[in-house]
């Protein structure tokens, strides 16, 4: 399985990822009418972290034995069967906020501007290369086949 790894000796905290993930993530894929016109407004699904002079990225591991998966009451939270990431169906989910109080890294977060679900990484489905993979400059975030 592919995952986003981050290389933080590299990052240096342009929150570019974040910008680009919630370009992705919206319904015109336009930068200034996700930030300044959208409503629902979208959601950036990585989040950099900074203490000091250290930056990192953080957003859903996919992880193998994922603890949001048997938290997830409504089977909302599932793997994909072709790609093998967590995903969480918004149709199915209902806000009880179990995943997010099962995730040992704290990369599930509350959609409050739209059906209040939870929302995560995606991988970016159906794009070959996740958005904060493509527009990092630094190459602080990878996308590489793990073992």
């Amino acid at each position: 399985m592919k995952k986003i790894l981050i290389k933080e000796e590299y990052c240096m905290g342009c929150r570019l990822c974040e910008v680009y993930c919630l370009v992705q993530h919206s319904n015109t894929k336009n930068i200034i009418k996700a930030y300044k016109g959208e409503y629902p407004k979208p959601l950036s699904r990585i989040v950099v972290e900074e203490k000091g002079y250290e930056s990192f990225a953080l957003q859903c591991r996919h992880c193998e034995d994922a603890p949001c998966l048997d938290a997830c009451i409504t089977g909302a939270m599932h793997r994909d069967d072709e790609t093998k990431a967590v995903l969480c169906d918004e149709d199915k989910c209902v806000g009880c906020w179990m995943c997010i109080m099962a995730c040992p890294f704290g990369v599930i977060s509350r959609n409050v501007y739209d059906k209040k679900v939870a929302s995560k990484c995606d991988l970016c489905v159906g794009e070959e290369t996740p958005s904060c993979v493509k527009h990092c400059p630094n190459e602080a975030i990878v996308y590489e086949e793990q073992k």
